[in-house]
């Protein structure tokens, strides 16, 4: 289970108001389920994605990955367990320009033997990429870049999949087709999903509402 007890994320701590990203949020993800998190602009659903991530150090407050602080670990030992039991699409795609399509896909395996690549292949033929492997970012639509950052994050079969709006670059269809690959994922691994569209969130098994960084309603 992921699980972050007492999250609270602070800036300007310097100055004498300090703004308030997250405040005292609890908030779990067990494989098998898909949870959605919504709220407006600015509400802290971003912030919570990176701080379970273990991208962002809360200021307060603990993340548990397998009932395992995520302070405990050594920085080297953190970046290599969350590469192995996470998969991540962000919002801004962080794709490397120079890499192919394919090359992008493969970079959580970290290896392009004659299985991986296969495995990333059916992944963007899944999301309709396939005929674009050898393309690269810069030549991409946001929406296909959208879709390439999805394949990497699933490729590696990870335990948790977090999206940050992973269908706002997608038009109607191309994003209900992305929800059900995710809903299917979501049978064996733990789906956290970003999002301001309740629309596409008709298949979570829960929905969890932020506002000025607290839990208003699950």
């Amino acid at each position: 289970m992921l699980e972050g007890r007492g999250l609270t994320l602070m800036y300007d701590l310097k100055l004498e108001e300090h703004t308030y990203a997250l405040r005292d949020v609890d908030f779990t993800l067990k494989p098998g389920e898909m949870v959605g998190v919504m709220g407006p602009s600015g509400s802290g659903k971003s912030s919570l994605l990176y701080v379970l991530a273990g991208l962002v150090k809360p200021t307060s407050g603990t993340v548990f990955l397998e009932n395992q602080d995520l302070e405990s670990f050594p920085r080297k030992d953190l970046a290599k367990r969350r590469l192995e039991s996470s998969g991540f699409a962000f919002q801004r795609h962080f794709l490397i320009d120079y890499m192919t399509v394919l090359e992008n896909v493969l970079v959580p395996l970290n290896r392009s033997d004659h299985d991986s690549v296969e495995q990333a292949l059916e992944l963007l033929e899944e999301l309709g990429m396939g005929a674009l492997r050898d393309r690269r970012p810069p030549n991409l639509s946001g929406g296909q870049r959208q879709r390439v950052a999805i394949a990497r994050a699933l490729v590696n079969n990870p335990r948790y999949i977090m999206a940050d709006e992973p269908t706002a670059s997608l038009d109607h269809d191309t994003a209900n087709e992305v929800m059900k690959i995710l809903k299917k994922r979501s049978k064996e691994s733990g789906v956290l999903i970003v999002s301001h569209d309740r629309s596409i969130l008709d298949q979570a098994d829960r929905i969890v509402y932020l506002w000025d960084g607290q839990v208003r309603k699950t």
